[in-house]
């Protein structure tokens, strides 16, 4: 079965290794959820750090396997030689399985040249501290579900609650029974849903 359950971070994350060759590579790790959220955390790193010469970082959002442009890895080189900055940041995103996350990496010109592999080598450094120093826990994925069932079958229907890890959203009533709006994890949908029909003998729905 597909997990549900993915690593973000909790907080924000910086740190700074030692200078490379003169230059200073500062990582910010941020928890996001948007694109909206990715430039507001860019512009607020830029206007901290005014003087930088490169602001390089990598994002990645959404569930592992989700559909979308918000599956899809943000990348940015800033300036640097393409494939030596954004794709090392965002292999270090990788490596510790996160989501919803973002890494910028600010350097400061030191007057010597690196070469992409040096640059790879110092944005993944960079990165990899930052990520280190924030807080990371785990995100479920829900989605929505209705039961709707008469009233005698009320006991068999609020028993599955305790059963399966379905968080109870609203509860309404008609004079044909219940609907209950519940809050399910993405991989016990389908097992809800024949255990439902099953302890009604069919005679529920699921929305």
């Amino acid at each position: 079965m597909a997990s549900d359950r993915y690593r973000v971070l909790r907080g924000t994350g910086a740190g700074e290794p030692p200078k490379t060759k003169g230059s200073r590579f500062l990582a910010d790790a941020v928890p996001v959820a948007s694109d909206d959220a990715v430039a507001a955390a860019l512009d607020a790193i830029r206007r901290r750090e005014p003087q930088a010469t490169h602001w390089c970082w990598a994002a990645r959002m959404g569930a592992p396997g989700a559909s979308g442009d918000g599956a899809t890895p943000r990348t940015s080189d800033d300036g640097e030689p393409s494939g030596s900055a954004g794709l090392p940041i965002l292999r270090e995103i990788d490596r510790r399985g996160l989501s919803d996350t973002l890494v910028v990496v600010t350097r400061y010109y030191g007057g010597t040249k690196l070469g992409t592999g040096g640059l790879a080598r110092a944005y993944s450094e960079a990165a990899g501290v930052a990520l280190d120093a924030a807080p990371v826990g785990l995100r479920t994925v829900r989605v929505p579900v209705r039961l709707a069932f008469a009233f005698d079958d009320t006991s068999a229907a609020m028993r599955l609650l305790d059963t399966f890890d379905a968080v109870l959203q609203a509860q309404d009533y008609s004079p044909e029974g219940t609907v209950l709006t519940l809050s399910v994890r993405e991989t016990h949908v389908d097992p809800l849903r024949e255990a439902f029909i099953e302890a009604t003998s069919g005679r529920g729905r699921v929305d």
